[in-house]
């Protein structure tokens, strides 16, 4: 069946349709990872956008479950230049179009990918209209796709109620640390049999339980699953809020420390979270952001963000480390910065900086127990280079230093 994505311009690209048969309009971003798929769909970050993914194949290696980094798929679409039909992977559970007709998701592929990256590129993020009906036209969808926002989105994503994730209390519940793995045929038998308890566990790089005992606060603004899972697997244990708890109620849990997570959409609309935020900030807890929450923080203390272009959005992003002058490569999902221009050296001061751009990629908080970052520590899809942040956020809490 044909399908059709229709931008905001006006530039029209013909397909084929693959997942759900429904039409959707969304913000239409890309991401240029070349793998990790899965957890990019299921990120709900991207709540309210349809994702382009640059690499001209996907799915070759099907889906795993365990992969998900939420309980769905959170993309509006998928857009891909070539779909996988067949993948083959010992720890696939089903195909990608399988798992979009699963959760009711459209998509498009057989577009030119690269043209549509060039056209976001130049002109910047734009609104998309994705249809199977050949007779619509531009006109006939104009002003929805001008009218369309992605509005209060972190509401939708975060958990609806207090949840809670025990620390490991023995190293070997990570799995083999990374590069120790070894293939057990008659676990992997029974796991094709249906035991998932057999499934293998994927290799673990977290070396010590530097966490045991402490208990960490995450505040749930749309968090990848991989957020809590950093920081159990070094033995902290995690109660996860909901995006709408009260600082009051978050501080009478009393909590070692607090973690604000990722999450879609304009931080300027979530005025509300801000001023809790405000409150936390004043509490004198150590405090580790990602992503949104690191903008959240910097509009709670003053600073300002704005939209960029086109985003970052893949898992090879170059960031530099001011503290140490050392560049890792990141995974990064955002489509909104802080704006280094309006940022008081007597409150924050730059702690990473984008390499390719010179945005700003975190902050350190003058004399406070607080760092943030714009980019994705626990990665899930990317490298794993910058994990060491979550160490940072540990020795932080107990050593009560401040920078």
């Amino acid at each position: 069946m044909k399908a059709f994505l229709i931008l905001e311009d006006g530039t029209v690209f013909e397909g084929k349709h693959i997942g759900a048969d429904k039409d959707v309009v969304s913000e239409i971003v890309f991401n240029t990872s070349m793998a990790g798929y899965t957890e990019v769909f299921t990120d709900p970050s991207y709540a309210g956008q349809s994702v382009c993914m640059t690499y001209p194949l996907i799915g070759n290696y099907g889906v795993c479950l365990d992969d998900m980094e939420s309980d769905k798929i959170w993309v509006d679409a998928v857009i891909v230049r070539e779909l996988s039909h067949i993948p083959s992977n010992f720890r696939c559970d089903m195909s990608i179009q399988e798992f979009l007709e699963k959760y009711d998701i459209p998509g498009i592929e057989g577009i030119d990918t690269r043209k549509l990256v060039r056209i976001l590129r130049e002109k910047g993020t734009m609104n998309g209209f994705i249809t199977t009906n050949e007779s619509l036209k531009y006109e006939d969808v104009k002003d929805k796709l001008h009218a369309y926002t992605t509005g209060d989105v972190v509401s939708k994503v975060s958990c609806k109620e207090k949840k809670f994730l025990k620390g490991v209390t023995d190293i070997s519940e990570n799995g083999p640390l990374s590069g120790s793995a070894s293939f057990n045929e008659d676990d992997y038998k029974e796991s094709l049999k249906g035991d998932l308890s057999k499934r293998e566990k994927k290799p673990a790089i977290v070396k010590e339980l530097n966490g045991k005992g402490l208990k960490i606060a995450l505040l749930d603004f749309g968090a990848k699953r991989n957020i809590a899972a950093s920081l159990a697997s070094r033995g902290c244990d995690v109660t996860i809020y909901p995006s709408d708890t009260t600082a009051e109620e978050i501080l009478k849990d009393a909590p070692d420390g607090i973690m604000l997570s990722n999450g879609p959409g304009d931080p300027k609309e979530c005025t509300q979270i801000i001023k809790e935020i405000k409150k936390l900030y004043d509490s004198e807890l150590p405090i580790f952001a990602i992503c949104l929450g690191h903008q959240l923080m910097a509009l709670a203390t003053g600073a300002d963000t704005f939209k960029m272009k086109y985003g970052h959005r893949g898992g090879n992003h170059p960031v530099k480390d001011l503290s140490n002058n050392r560049v890792y490569i990141s995974s990064q999902n955002h489509g909104y910065v802080v704006d280094m221009d309006k940022l008081d050296p007597n409150v924050a001061k730059p702690a990473f900086i984008n390499v390719n751009d010179g945005t700003n990629e975190g902050l350190a908080y003058v004399g406070k127990n607080i760092f943030t970052v714009q980019f994705h520590p626990e990665a899930c899809p990317g490298p794993q280079d910058s994990s060491y942040l979550f160490d940072r956020f540990i020795s932080m809490i107990r050593e009560g230093g401040r920078d």
